[in-house]
């Protein structure tokens, strides 16, 4: 995509973002009808989380058919209606692109799992007996089918398919340029970096033997080549487990292969040896990191750059306080993250200030790795249910709040997760009607990477990397100066007033001055 450099890309969780018809299940006729609210914040992309026909085991990362809609969001005529809606107000839309597996309701698996003799038994993992590998969903990585086991890395309904296979890879292409010609504009490719697996299969860790297996630049060249090359697109991979090394290889644009990718690093920055082992987060540990790839890919490569998705709890309830200083720490982390060197992503809600769901009951998630956690996990009833309020990917996945109407006008009939009880404080209505909400801040952080070339293209450099409150950095460019100084505490905090030179161009507090940053206070000072 010509500019993409400068855009900004807001995600969207089909399921839980608008209903048009009472099913309590977000749709794209939903997500039509709520197009002008993107318009108005001024995103430049919107990605859609799976829509694809699914059995919805994994909600829609299990996918059936590739080519064709889900009926619970709609047809592809609705479909195409979105996208000619989309274009019209300006901005681009990709895919979400689930290729690392499939459903087991997939006719290709279907046909795999009828007979070792099928031709298409080697599009997925078989063996006699399975090695030691463990699911990211709790439990073995292998499911006995007839005589043999399927490898499956997330849900036991997901098996992996075998890019080893170059028939595998080919469909796989094939389809993708079917989405191409329909008019999409990208892939967003889901955990892409285990496509290829390790030789023979060994025992360990899956996830580490998994990732950036030994094909996988390999393959992705090659989809680059067959697919992607010579057109106007935007790409991005979610790597797991990759370093800033590796994001230099997937990134370089001389490499072709993608655009950018998600690092997971930051987001693992407050647990422990799991996910669900809960810890603080240390700034001076998060800065270190996103600046460490801020550096890293100064020269090569580019850098994505998102607090929120689907997967990881609501920031402003995780990193900020999500009470008394609700707003100010949403705006603060919006700061910091929109004005580095990247693409930034808006997760849906985030621009209203969102927070965790805080559900207080096993009954009320619905989210397959959090359920499959808890049923396994050997810890006291209260300390799960601690894990969960906390980590859960369903706080992230309740509808969208809208309105202060009942079901927060997500829809007319029983939504298929519990809605927040704070929308009737927190909705986007509320948000569009008050100049000073989280949504005309983030309003006003696009803006600034619209209109400044240094938030695209500017030199990074930290300041105070060992400063417990304040996050601190500069921008330069061609004699124009960028400069964020954010309190995230909830503390004040006192800085050098010299970091604060410069015209005051944007800032949590309207009356900002002096050394002193109040709780959650960040200002943008710019010199050109």
């Amino acid at each position: 995509m010509s500019g993409w450099k400068s855009a900004v890309v807001y995600q969207i969780y089909p399921r839980s973002f608008a209903d048009s018809n009472g099913d309590g299940i977000g749709d794209l006729p939903g997500i039509t009808a709520r197009l002008d609210h993107l318009a108005l914040l001024g995103v430049d992309v919107l990605w859609l989380s799976p829509i694809y026909r699914s059995p919805q085991d994994d909600n829609g990362y299990d996918i059936s058919d590739y080519q064709d809609i889900d009926p619970a969001f709609g047809t592809l005529a609705d479909f195409d209606e979105l996208l000619a809606a989309v274009h019209t107000r300006g901005m681009k839309l990709v895919m979400d692109l689930v290729v690392n597996h499939t459903s087991d309701e997939h006719p290709w698996f279907v046909e795999s799992r009828s007979s070792p003799d099928n031709p298409k038994r080697d599009w997925y993992w078989w063996r006699d007996e399975p090695n030691d590998w463990q699911s990211f969903f709790s439990g073995s990585a292998w499911e006995r089918a007839g005589d043999q086991y399927f490898l499956h890395l997330f849900s036991r309904r997901q098996p992996d398919q075998n890019w080893e296979n170059p028939e595998v890879r080919h469909a796989l292409y094939a389809m993708m340029r079917w989405w191409l010609a329909r008019g999409v504009d990208g892939f967003r490719m889901d955990v892409i970096n285990l496509i290829s697996k390790p030789d023979g299969l060994p025992d360990g860790d899956a996830s580490a033997l998994c990732a950036d297996g030994p094909r996988v630049h390999e393959f992705l060249q090659e989809m680059h080549r067959e697919v992607l090359a010579g057109r106007d697109l935007i790409t991005v991979g979610e790597t797991p487990g990759s370093t800033v090394e590796d994001a230099r290889l997937y990134s370089d644009p001389a490499r072709g292969e993608l655009d950018m990718v998600f690092t997971f690093e930051h987001v693992g920055l407050d647990a422990g040896a799991t996910n669900w082992d809960l810890r603080p987060l240390h700034l001076p540990d998060l800065k270190a990191n996103l600046s460490a790839w801020q550096d890293g890919l100064a020269d090569v490569g580019w850098n994505s750059l998102y607090w929120d998705n689907h997967d990881q709890p609501r920031i402003v309830s995780r990193w900020g306080d999500d009470g008394e200083h609700r707003v100010a720490s949403a705006k603060s982390l919006a700061t910091v993250l929109h004005l580095l060197r990247g693409t930034p992503y808006v997760y849906q809600g985030e621009e209203l200030g969102m927070t965790n769901a805080h559900f207080t009951r096993h009954d009320q998630y619905r989210d397959i790795e959090s359920v499959n956690w808890a049923a396994h996990a050997a810890l006291p009833e209260e300390q799960v249910l601690h894990a969960l309020a906390v980590k859960s990917r369903d706080n992230a996945r309740t509808p969208v709040q809208w309105d202060a109407s009942p079901n927060a006008g997500f829809t007319t009939g029983e939504p298929w997760l519990t809605v927040n009880p704070n929308h009737t404080e927190i909705n986007a209505a509320a948000a569009v009607a008050d100049p000073d909400s989280v949504l005309h801040h983030h309003r006003k952080l696009i803006a600034l990477r619209h209109e400044h070339p240094v938030v695209v293209h500017g030199d990074y450099r930290l300041l105070l990397p060992d400063d417990e409150q304040a996050f601190a950095y500069v921008r330069t460019l061609d004699g124009a100066t960028l400069r964020v100084v954010a309190n995230l505490s909830g503390e004040p905090a006192t800085v050098d007033e010299g970091l604060l030179g410069g015209a005051l161009v944007l800032s949590t507090h309207p009356d900002a001055a002096g050394g002193e940053l109040r709780p959650w206070e960040s200002r943008v000072l710019l010199t050109e």
